[in-house]
């Protein structure tokens, strides 16, 4: 398997384009110079041994040498042993709402973006249980399945938005059951449900629902997104920012609904919180799961892992070398040819 042990040096690819604006710039400027500075063919017969090409190529040795120094400072690694391990885990499944109203602006940016960022914070303070991901509005869907592998479930939210789902609104209760169906039949007091919600629902028995859940071992957490205020709801259309109207033109506006996100945790005997505590949430969630049964599985990991940093390093340094000592005059076996034409 492979990765990096510091992936997020490679951030530093982002000077990469900067130098090549620089380096554009600085070579029009030394262009304009040189014809401000007389006829060009009388200035390559005073300077007969200057090269034509060198100069690009000593800006790309240099930029090839920083772009394999990046590499080597993110270090690249290779799984070299793989073994089996065995853990204990529960299963957790977070239910995103990506309706529309998931879109208004009370939270900023957006309750959307509050939401994936807590989520993602959520994943990694999961480690070690399994971990499934449903997105729902006015349908749910089981958008990866229970598993161990947290940068899928990261990739899955970080793409979220309510395009994903063509029927709008928020089915609370298809969520409820499709997470019931992706557990496993013999996972019953191991298992719990993350709703993450601005919880404008208009279904109803969904009390009835998440007792029956529970009664079924399913522990519900909700996790309220927005404000009681509310805001409008933003629809993007044709390059066009316009805002949800009702029959009879007038504004949309959106609130939370914490009274129903409170009675629904309390029916699937869970705990509601609301998503500005954060950090405090993914602390209480954590240790009420960590309460539940865990199931002894056997997977397989990667135990010890190669660095390679040396050889992108190594290479780096003999291009920054040819690139010193390099000169701007002409190769004689390169002379009478054109490597640009």
């Amino acid at each position: 398997m492979f990765r990096f042990e510091y992936s997020l040096h490679l951030y530093a690819f982002l000077l990469i384009p900067i130098l090549l604006l620089v380096f554009g710039f600085m070579w029009m400027q030394r262009k304009k110079a040189l014809q401000n500075f007389g006829n060009n063919n009388l200035i390559q017969q005073l300077m007969p041994e200057a090269s034509r090409y060198k100069h690009t190529l000593k800006f790309v040795l240099l930029i090839v040498a920083i772009a394999l120094l990046i590499i080597g400072w993110a270090n690249p690694q290779w799984g070299s042993k793989k073994e089996k391990v065995k853990v204990k885990s529960s299963d957790v499944i977070i239910a995103l709402d990506l309706s529309n109203s998931m879109l208004a602006q009370d939270m900023k940016p957006n309750r959307l973006e509050t939401a994936r960022k807590f989520t993602l914070q959520l994943i990694d303070g999961l480690q070690g249980e399994r971990i499934g991901l449903i997105i729902f509005a006015g349908s749910a869907y089981l958008q990866m399945p229970l598993t161990a592998d947290y940068s899928a479930a990261k990739l899955f939210v970080k793409s979220a938005s309510p395009s994903l789902i063509p029927i709008q609104g928020t089915a609370i209760n298809e969520a409820i059951d499709l997470a019931e169906r992706s557990f496993q039949e013999d996972s019953r007091n191991r298992k719990a449900l993350i709703l993450i919600t601005d919880g404008e629902n208009h279904e109803e028995g969904m009390m009835e629902r998440a007792k029956t859940a529970n009664d079924n071992g399913l522990l519900i957490f909700t996790v309220g997104v927005g404000t009681e205020q509310g805001a409008s709801i933003p629809i993007y259309a044709n390059g066009r920012s316009t805002f949800k109207t009702d029959e009879s033109g007038k504004t949309v506006y959106s609130h939370l609904d914490e009274t129903m996100l409170q009675e629904l945790a309390q029916a699937g005997r869970g705990q509601y919180y609301n998503i500005t505590a954060n950090e405090k949430i993914i602390t209480a969630v954590r240790d009420r799961i960590d309460q539940l049964e865990k199931q002894e599985m056997e997977q397989q990991s990667f135990s010890e892992y190669e660095s390679y940093f040396q050889l992108f390093i190594g290479l780096a340094l003999l291009l920054l070398i040819i690139e010193f000592i390099m000169s701007y005059r002409r190769s004689k076996w390169l002379e009478g040819k054109d490597l640009f034409s």
